[in-house]
């Protein structure tokens, strides 16, 4: 009767592989020997083979043996070839069993929606982490508390239309998203892009708000949505908000993104001689900002500029303020204290350099301000987060100035009113047709679809919508 087989583990190393058997192990013996024992092995039922696991490479486990060291040498290879054998033929069923099915399920829709729901996770830990940095370093005073009460309430009674938009979001192949335009942190943009593809587009920039501190590029989803239905692509550009960065990495990083759509934007599908800036709220002022610092850097000897406000066929401020100096004790008494706004602005010293109302009064900045093209500035009269008059003052310098401006305000609106709530009532929402109008002026073909295209679906009940106008922290 056989003996029977000792349990043995093999450890691979760079010089010795499963089927060349570490001279450590057993010496040289005959083929001779290898072949009769391995038969007999495989012939007799009650042998057992005992072997590590393969999937233990780099373990090495040591085992006490039953018998002497000297009863056991040529078993002992016999185990090792055997080892070899069996681990070889395991590897190839193990690829033939993992491998290529993984090959053959790439772009399934079952791994298309765990790389969405991946990306939607990974979004969502960079908006916590962001939040709680910030709360860190505003303390929890009662107006902070309420504020984020009020905007769960908020957020709660918008739900609807947010997970029907966010639906949109991550899973329309016309949301090309994080699309990398700079080697800073947030330097990402997203492209909605029309169904319809005959021919350029028109483009805007949109550079979204939040105070400065809550700003992401997915809060102008709404908007992108609905204008690439009337055949506009739209590019929401991110930026670092405040801890991350301060204002002048904002304006930067804004400037970065519009210089991106400028010089890119062709390769998607759009016109880059129909390309429009257009901001909401703090991003109104961001962007405002950046075009006033572009037109004075190409008047400037010396400076190296990437885009040319030449580029631009208008400006749209939605809801935006643009004189920091008369809104710093506004802010203070809504909850945007004092301090704080000093830090995102850099210092009190700052406020006029990022005022754009202020800038453009400097009779040395004359050459740069003539550059501007034409404003357009949208507000809500019964706006309490940035009063309308921010709007309707800027405007007038701006005619004072020589530059082609105008206010257009909505009686009885509020701050969210023109960018959210009237947007998910669906039917017709008066800045929305505006907005469209102006862009697709001196196209009657554009203009012609636009009046014959159908009602926009209600989103929200308007019940909800109510009690959002009213919870509303902004």
């Amino acid at each position: 009767m056989p003996s029977p087989i000792l349990p043995v583990t093999v450890k691979q190393s760079p010089e010795h592989s499963f089927l060349d058997p570490s001279p450590s192990l057993s010496p040289p013996t005959s083929a001779n020997s290898i072949m009769l024992l391995k038969q007999e092995i495989l012939d007799d039922p009650t042998a057992r083979l005992l072997i590590s696991s393969p999937f233990d490479e780099e373990t090495a486990v040591s085992t006490k043996p039953l018998l002497s060291r000297s009863s056991s040498f040529v078993g002992t290879t016999t185990i090792a070839f055997t080892s070899a054998n069996s681990y070889q033929k395991r590897r190839r069923r193990i690829a033939s069993d993992t491998s290529l099915p993984s090959l053959s399920d790439t772009g399934s829709p079952r791994q298309s929606v765990s790389r969405e729901i991946g990306h939607a996770a990974a979004e969502t830990f960079l908006l916590t982490r962001l939040s709680l940095k910030l709360l860190r370093y505003l303390g929890v005073g009662y107006k902070w508390i309420m504020r984020f009460l009020a905007l769960g309430c908020y957020s709660l009674m918008l739900l609807p239309g947010f997970i029907q938009v966010g639906y949109y979001y991550f899973f329309s192949s016309q949301v090309q998203r994080s699309i990398v335009y700079g080697d800073q942190p947030r330097n990402r943009l997203d492209l909605y892009l029309p169904k319809n593809t005959d021919g350029p587009k028109p483009v805007v920039a949109f550079v979204t708000g939040g105070a400065w501190i809550i700003g992401y590029k997915a809060w102008g989803s709404l908007l992108g949505k609905q204008l690439s239905e009337r055949d506009i692509m739209v590019a929401c550009i991110d930026y670092r908000n405040f801890p991350q960065g301060t204002m002048s990495d904002m304006v930067k990083d804004a400037s970065q993104g519009i210089s991106f759509v400028c010089n890119n934007i062709a390769q998607y599908g759009g016109d880059p001689n129909r390309i429009y800036l257009m901001g909401q709220s703090a991003g109104a002022h961001i962007a405002a900002c950046a075009l006033v610092e572009q037109a004075i850097k190409e008047t400037s000897e010396g400076e190296s500029i990437t885009w040319s406000v030449s580029q631009i066929k208008a400006y749209f401020g939605l809801s935006g303020g643009y004189n920091l100096l008369n809104l710093v004790d506004y802010f203070h008494s809504r909850g945007l204290y004092r301090s704080i706004f000093l830090s995102i602005m850099e210092g009190e010293d700052s406020l006029r350099r990022f005022s754009p109302e202020v800038i453009v009064q400097d009779p040395t900045l004359k050459n740069a301000v003539s550059l501007l093209p034409p404003i357009i500035l949208f507000h809500g009269t019964d706006d309490y987060s940035i009063p309308f008059d921010a709007s309707k003052n800027f405007a007038e310098t701006l005619q004072r100035v020589g530059v082609r401006a105008e206010s257009i305000l909505y009686e009885g609106k509020t701050h969210t009113d023109v960018f959210l709530q009237d947007p998910m009532r669906g039917g017709k929402d008066q800045m929305f047709e505006d907005l469209v109008a102006i862009v697709h002026a001196g196209d009657p073909e554009a203009q012609e679809k636009d009046a014959g295209a159908p009602p926009r679906r209600r989103l929200v009940p308007e019940f909800m919508l109510q009690v959002a106008r009213r919870v509303s922290p902004f």
